[in-house]
């Protein structure tokens, strides 16, 4: 990892602007380039244009008839991972439910002069979920999707999902499908997939909203296609800030740093340490780890990674905040007294005894969270993803009357004769 002081650390935050790209996703020209091709030849050849993008850039050859995905196949693959799979599954998905149910918003009604004004709360009717499953298949970021989205009372649920080189899906996602009861689900991987959810083809339809993690070129393609389609968010590489005081545990503080680099070598980690050889304790137990066998995979990240000694707890806390970080880990002796001082996370997990990895699995929190810095006005995938909100208005005869005086002078002030007249006209009726 690259050690900083404290003043290379700000220096490097803000030295080119204020939250310096540095740490942000990052558009490639020729990504993009890219990105826009397949998608003009998704929205023109529809089914045809997904089998023959599987084969140039997956490398497998599928038929139209073998995009959609049998239930026999996703019942297989549930077969296939076992009854101890399907249990750890399930036991997520009821902690998961239970998190999430409290956030099910409500419509409201509130008093107007002459009338009322509300807003309904209706469910997105169909949503299409992204799975992963090139590098590394992600059945429980499916969970984080899927749960939330039938708590809002999403109608309609599509999953599209990369084949591997045998042509069939990744077999924890299609078991996971099976499990979650989700039966539309394609074998559609990259940017191809999210243009087949946001435009349809002949075999998929198209969705409401697409939501889900994926690569950059998944990432370019739900950016280009925002408008045609909602989104959940642009996510970037995966990552982790931890700050640690002396009360921290090196061995611990070193495992939450191991466990996000294993995302992969974009994977940004991120410690900030006060005390007297805090920072030195915590990086000897990296180095020690990274000696292991099993360890190359996550080299690069950590590598790459950055060591912050800070003054006092207070500034390795602002320092970490201002990173503005997917997961915060705050291994500190008194965690709850910090809390206050953290605005831009996507998630906090508090002391030792709760390891990222957990909120990632077991605990119930939704892990699809925003990244490169969007925490600090971006928030968790929730239920609230998988709403729409709409304003109304009921005014008996009495509320033209009430209300007209102030709205003809700003529609006047705003060059918009004719609203003004709108609202005229009905006071005058009333008279």
């Amino acid at each position: 990892m690259r050690r900083l002081s404290a003043g290379e650390f700000w220096t490097r935050l803000e030295g080119s602007g204020r939250r310096a790209r540095w740490r942000g996703q990052a558009w490639e020209a020729d990504v993009e380039a890219q990105v826009r091709r397949i998608i003009a030849r998704v929205a023109a050849e529809g089914d045809a244009a997904l089998v023959a993008l599987g084969e140039e850039l997956d490398g497998v050859r599928l038929e139209p008839a073998r995009l959609r995905v049998s239930r026999a196949a996703m019942e297989a693959a549930r077969q296939a991972a076992g009854e101890a799979f399907a249990a750890a599954l399930g036991e997520v998905v009821e902690r998961v439910t239970a998190f999430h149910r409290p956030q099910l918003p409500a419509g409201y009604l509130v008093e107007v002069p002459g009338g009322v004004a509300g807003q309904l709360v209706r469910p997105v009717r169909r949503v299409g979920i992204y799975a992963p499953g090139g590098r590394a298949a992600y059945p429980s970021s499916l969970v984080m999707a899927a749960v939330p989205a039938r708590l809002a009372g999403v109608e309609e649920i599509v999953v599209c999902t990369p084949p591997g080189p045998d042509g069939s899906g990744a077999a924890p996602v299609l078991a996971a499908c099976a499990i979650l009861g989700i039966d539309r689900v394609y074998l559609a991987g990259g940017a191809q997939a999210v243009a087949a959810m946001a435009l349809g083809t002949g075999s998929v339809p198209a969705c409401d909203k697409v939501v889900g993690p994926g690569n950059r070129w998944v990432t370019t393609a739900k950016r280009l296609l925002y408008g045609q389609v909602g989104l959940d968010m642009l996510a970037g590489p995966s990552e982790v800030a931890v700050v640690a005081d002396a009360a921290a545990r090196p061995g611990w503080v070193a495992a939450d740093l191991l466990a996000q680099a294993e995302h992969g070598p974009d994977a940004r980690v991120l410690v900030v340490a006060a005390g007297d050889g805090v920072l030195e304790a915590i990086l000897t137990e990296v180095e020690a780890a990274l000696e292991l066998p099993d360890a190359s995979g996550v080299r690069v990240a950590l590598g790459e990674g950055l060591a912050v000694a800070a003054p006092d707890v207070g500034e390795a806390v602002a320092m970490a905040d201002a990173w503005g970080p997917e997961h915060l880990a705050l291994h500190l002796e008194d965690p709850w007294a910090w809390l206050d001082r953290v605005t831009s996370a996507g998630a906090v997990f508090l002391g030792g005894w709760s390891p990222v990895a957990l909120g990632d699995y077991g605990a119930g929190p939704n892990h699809v969270l925003p990244t490169g810095g969007t925490a600090r006005f971006g928030s968790p995938l929730g239920v609230y993803d998988f709403v729409r909100r709409t304003n109304l208005l009921a005014l008996g005869p009495w509320g033209p009357a009430r209300l007209g005086a102030a709205a003809r002078r700003l529609a006047r002030a705003e060059g918009l004769p004719l609203h003004a007249a709108s609202v005229a006209v009905r006071e005058a009726g009333h008279r």
